[in-house]
């Protein structure tokens, strides 16, 4: 799932090479942290956001198969 966290996140953004996440991998949790480079966290967060939500309900359904939870924190 971190692959395809990465892989959305620098499809989105201008600088993908600042694109960093950082998986906490609990019992029945999964955090990740999402940092993007400077200037790039609109274009994560979308407009009213929209894109955030999508790769948020992505990634709660791909943990869901796993029998797990996740959560995704954007920061920059």
């Amino acid at each position: 799932m971190k692959e395809l966290i990465e892989y959305m996140a620098k499809a989105l953004v201008d600088n993908p090479d600042k694109v960093s996440l950082k998986e906490i991998a609990g019992e029945k949790t999964l955090i990740y942290e999402l940092r993007v480079g400077e200037g790039d966290l609109g274009k994560i967060i979308g407009k009213e956001g929209r894109t955030a939500k999508a790769m948020r309900s992505i990634i709660t359904a791909a943990a869901m198969k796993q029998g797990k939870r996740a959560q995704l924190e954007i920061l920059e």
